[in-house]
């Protein structure tokens, strides 16, 4: 029996996304199909390169094919991957930037530039176009992070106009006022000289196609937060905390800032650094320093994804120190399992809420 193109949709109509909850070909995600005589071969574009459901999507359209088509036909699938934004080409500021993702902290010291750092390395490494803002004016730690420390960006003019290029490094596009000044040289600015610089490092500076642009963000809930927000249109934040009390206290208020009706900016998930500590001679050993699952406990209060636990390894502290970000250069599997774990987790959730995008765009909500 013969067997067309259309009856090859018919049968991929069967399989749903399971983000999404949507099936394949109403999400336009199957392309370039191709029969011969007992083979079929078609494209399957993903929102996202760290899909976490890319094998278990594989897996179900072949199942569909051989339970509607034929049990001995032979599948051939290319997985593909766009990522998805809900940004378009008419917002005035970064236009080619897909998504943009604020990480946030309520208080310093609970490692959100090292989440931001390796996160945005991640997505890099799982096949993302990605570019990394240090927006911590006062405290810079990007540069040592990423082991650019005296690197500076290139200044390009363009019709009379001057443009800061990027740092490139281990795949990300890099920008932090740590490289524009003098290490040693303190950041002595009033609020208004502050988010002037911010503003420049998303106006004035040439970042070309992205997927993801990762914002590392200072703690608290101040001037640079609602710069950021009013500048540009943010896809969503993280909040980043440690379990203890204390430090979830301030991680409240940084969530409920920006849920504020007048920002109105989604929060896409927490995540909980320091979660437990584990030695390197006792691999299998954790020890809950800071008290146990209070990032958890804080997404269950809110309603919102938990996005991933980041242990206390020496690893983590000596690549942030080296400048070699340990879910690329520490060897330890279980610390480049945490930090790839958050990266599909919070692409993940990227799509859905791209897919799912009815909110008032946050451009048009400032007050």
């Amino acid at each position: 029996m013969a067997f067309t193109e259309n009856d090859i949709i018919v049968a991929l109509g069967h399989v749903q996304d399971p983000d999404l909850k949507k099936d394949l070909v109403t999400l336009k995600m199957i392309s370039e199909i191709r029969l011969e005589e007992n083979k079929v071969h078609f494209k399957v574009t993903l929102t996202t390169p760290a899909c976490p459901l890319k094998e278990m999507i594989r897996k179900d359209c072949i199942a569909a094919i051989h339970e509607h088509i034929s049990p001995d036909m032979e599948v051939d699938i290319e997985m593909d991957a766009n990522v998805t934004s809900h940004r378009n080409s008419n917002v005035n500021v970064l236009p080619s930037v897909k998504n943009i993702i604020c990480v946030a902290s309520g208080k310093g010291g609970v490692g959100k530039s090292t989440v931001a750092v390796n996160l945005a390395v991640s997505l890099a490494r799982q096949g993302a176009k990605v570019g990394l803002i240090d927006a911590d004016i006062y405290g810079p730690s990007t540069p040592t992070m990423l082991g650019i420390r005296g690197r500076k960006p290139e200044v390009r003019t363009i019709k009379e106009k001057h443009y800061i290029i990027p740092v490139e490094v281990e795949g990300i596009k890099v920008l932090s006022i740590g490289l524009l000044v003098s290490e040693a040289q303190p950041i002595v600015w009033r609020g208004p000289m502050v988010t002037s610089a911010l503003r420049q490092f998303v106006t004035d500076c040439i970042w070309g196609k992205l997927d993801y642009m990762i914002v590392d963000m200072p703690p608290g809930t101040g001037d640079v937060q609602l710069t950021m927000i009013q500048t540009v249109h943010v896809t969503g934040a993280i909040i980043v905390t440690t379990p203890q009390d204390v430090a979830l206290a301030d991680a409240r208020k940084a969530l409920n800032m920006f849920r504020l009706e007048s920002l109105n900016v989604p929060v896409l998930g927490i995540i909980e650094n320091m979660a437990y500590f584990t030695p390197e001679e006792l691999p299998e050993n954790k020890y809950y320093i800071f008290g146990r699952d209070g990032g958890k406990r804080m997404a269950s209060e809110y309603e919102l994804p938990f996005l991933g636990e980041i242990p206390i390894v020496q690893a983590i502290r000596e690549g942030g120190d080296e400048g070699k970000p340990a879910s690329l250069y520490s060897g330890n599997e279980m610390v480049k399992n945490a930090f790839d774990a958050v990266a599909r987790n919070t692409a993940r959730e990227i799509a859905i809420r791209n897919a799912n995008f009815e909110v008032k765009p946050t451009e048009t909500a400032h007050s």
